[in-house]
């Protein structure tokens, strides 16, 4: 999935075919083909084996990578890349790296997953590389070792230091083989980067999820920095001080931001200079909707500027549940991550428009709609 996005986001194909080529192997084929994953245009990155292929220890692979007239970045990428997955699988079956004797992760796919995707990367040459925390499904995989838990074991062990989260579902989301790529060309995790889209690549896997898309998304873009705002903030919180608004211009003004796409936005009671009480209103936004959310505050107050205050925001990877109830359907935003139970909040303009249309109370749907989504999670 990871060769599929880099090749649909731009990188020739035969950059992969020649890479591969250099290795000497044979016995198999490889080939991009065009398909969808769920209603999203993507491409899919097939390895077809024709014949029996050797097992191979690590000690190997390395020498087989080292020695293969490859690109010398596409070299020390694919050997780090196996180098973490040698390591883990070390450790799962309590042996020698060099020993370690390559099974599912070691099969020719795997070694061709790998160099595709180093010289897809090295292809792009991108300064740096970013990902988004990544999901890890429950449930058990067959193996050649028997049945195992996921996440699997070597995949976990690629992980040591990636941020993850519970994704809700029971299916191997994430194998050893993308661990380890992500885990080793990854400089940084975060939901979103704040940088400049310009191509965007989708690659498909051949699983068939129910809740959502099974594809691994892949954006180029550049990098941008706000004047005035220091280089690691995310967000922005954007306020003024106001001393003669009056209660119904302060609620319009605090209703007009969150319209316009402020993430929250509050009233803070003040004493300004001499002695007059007022108001500080505020707003959290995306770096990138600062000014525009500044000029609502000129616009629907007295005020004559306004702050701009860089932030960094901590946040639980969220997904919104849509459950059934007896009332109807019911949004529900649901909070993982390594935090202690998730956090499940039913979306209340939803439950009060069918608590309406029901004649019933709005807490009576809010706590039909928290049964039903622990339920669907398998929290009951």
């Amino acid at each position: 999935m990871t060769v599929a996005a880099l090749v649909d986001l731009g990188v020739p194909f035969s950059e992969v075919i020649a890479a591969v080529g250099s290795l000497g192997l044979e016995g198999f084929s490889i080939e991009i083909t065009p398909g969808f994953a769920g209603a999203i245009g993507a491409s899919r990155f097939t390895v077809s084996v024709d014949r029996p292929q050797p097992e191979r220890r690590y000690a190997e692979i390395d020498e087989l990578l080292a020695t293969a007239p490859l690109a010398p970045r596409t070299q020390s990428l694919a050997r780090a890349i196996f180098r973490r997955l040698a390591e883990a699988e070390a450790e799962v079956h309590r042996t020698e790296v060099g020993d370690v004797h390559f099974h599912e992760v070691g099969a020719i796919d795997a070694i061709v997953d790998i160099v595709a995707a180093a010289a897809c990367l090295d292809f792009i040459g991108a300064d740096e590389v970013i990902s988004s925390p990544l999901p890890l499904g429950r449930g058990r995989v067959k193996s050649r070792h028997g049945m195992l838990p996921l996440p699997a074991p070597a995949s976990l062990l690629c992980l040591r230091g990636v941020p993850t989260y519970d994704a809700g579902i029971e299916a191997e989301l994430v194998t050893p083989t993308g661990a380890a790529i992500i885990a080793t060309v990854a400089g940084s995790f975060t939901g979103w980067p704040s940088f400049i889209p310009e191509h965007v690549g989708w690659g498909m896997g051949t699983m068939v999820l129910s809740d959502r898309p099974n594809a691994a998304r892949a954006v180029l873009g550049a990098p941008w920095q706000a004047v005035g705002l220091s280089s690691g903030a995310t967000h922005v919180v954007v306020e003024t001080n106001i001393d003669d608004l009056s209660g119904e211009l302060a609620g319009h003004a605090l209703s007009q931001l969150l319209q316009a796409g402020a993430l929250d936005a509050w009233l803070t009671p003040i004493q300004m200079k001499k002695g007059r009480p007022g108001l500080t209103l505020s707003a959290l936004c995306p770096v990138n909707a600062a000014d525009r959310l500044g000029a609502i505050l000129l616009r629907e107050t007295s005020s004559l500027g306004y702050r701009k205050l860089p932030v960094t925001r901590g946040e639980r990877p969220r997904r919104i549940v849509q459950v059934p109830t007896p009332y109807g359907v019911i949004p529900v935003k649901v909070g993982s991550g390594p935090w202690g139970s998730p956090q499940i909040k039913p979306e209340f303009d939803a439950c009060a428009a069918l608590a309406a249309e029901h004649g019933v109370a709005v807490r009576d749907v809010v706590q039909v709609a928290l049964v039903a989504a622990r339920q669907e999670l398998g929290e009951l």
